[in-house]
């Protein structure tokens, strides 16, 4: 068989294994320290607050409405359209059981019209924190439960210590991913949440293929070495991996520039989440499954079994 190599050779991924699992344990334990000193920053979605939509006669000019509102002590108000480019959502956090989310709304309205006498109020909404709560429970399983199927499917179609490695590459992402935005005081909300389990579906789809190619290999290349086996694996994929997280990257970079403040979070999660799934695919979920003994018998013990088999003597 003809080995696919890069410029006529294959790349030492794995004789860096130990360099990249103690950088990932570095960064995880930075991630795990911000939480535990500064926690996450969660936005409305989690710790309620108050939602006002307010409509305008003209295009409203978000820009313009968030210095209104910063200049009349809100902020820390989200603005966001709205279904239209003449509705917006403005969302600001509680401000005291004793202010009501009709006082507010209607500072929020006073504050406005000062730029724009066509400002009119079309609904005012109480979120409490009971319902933040919730969505954080409810956040936090549906990760939990993404993770257990990604790690029962793995094992099922390739070998489990396969899908150990690949669960832990999830989980390094995601961790460091929220401790970015720990160490950086980035509001996390619904959307950021969305942006996390989307990453955690790239950083499986990168691991897939890589896992795929292994396996391949273990049957093919009459190679015993494992690590080497994976190294190749890993050079053969590269050109895909690279292309795939370039272009990504190339989108996410548009909309983290130009974007606009609505989407600037969601971009900023998937832009660094694309790079350390990339990265966690190459060396976390590979390097995992070679400190835990993965070979090829692991993956064709039926082929080990069918040749044992022929060998034995006719009775």
């Amino acid at each position: 068989m003809q080995i696919l190599k890069l410029g006529g050779r294959t790349l030492g991924f794995m004789s860096l294994r130990k360099v990249a699992m103690s950088i990932s344990t570095l960064l995880i334990l930075a991630s795990f320290a911000s939480f535990f000193v500064k926690g996450l920053n969660f936005g409305l979605d989690f710790t309620g607050g108050t939602a006002v939509e307010v409509g305008f006669a003209q295009p409203a000019d978000l820009k313009k409405v968030r210095s209104v509102l910063a200049e009349n002590g809100f902020a820390d108000a989200s603005v966001q359209l709205f279904g239209s480019s003449q509705e917006i959502l403005v969302r600001l956090a509680p401000r005291g059981d004793d202010v009501k989310a009709e006082v507010i709304g209607n500072q929020v309205i006073d504050a406005l019209k000062i730029a724009d006498d066509s400002v009119v109020m079309r609904r005012i909404e109480f979120v409490g924190p009971s319902v933040g709560e919730d969505l954080k429970e409810q956040g936090g399983l549906a990760m939990l439960t993404a993770l257990i199927c990604i790690l029962i499917y793995v094992a099922f179609r390739f070998e489990w210590r396969f899908a150990v490695g690949a669960v832990a590459a999830l989980l390094h992402d995601v961790i460091i991913t929220l401790g970015l935005f720990s160490v950086l005081g980035l509001e996390f909300d619904l959307t950021i949440l969305a942006a996390i389990l989307a990453v955690i579906g790239y950083s499986l789809n990168d691991t897939i293929v890589v896992s795929d190619r292994i396996r391949e290999n273990f049957r093919k290349v009459r190679i015993d070495d494992t690590v080497e086996i994976i190294d190749i694996s890993l050079t053969q994929t590269l050109n895909r991996t690279l292309v795939t997280s370039i272009t990504t990257i190339l989108v996410l970079i548009a909309l983290f520039a130009w974007g606009g403040q609505t989407i600037h979070g969601f971009a900023t999660a998937l832009l660094f989440g694309v790079f350390i799934g990339t990265y966690s695919s190459i060396y976390v979920a590979s390097a995992v499954a070679i400190a835990m003994g993965v070979s090829k018998e692991d993956l064709i013990p039926e082929v080990i079994e069918k040749e044992g088999a022929d060998l034995d003597p006719m009775p």
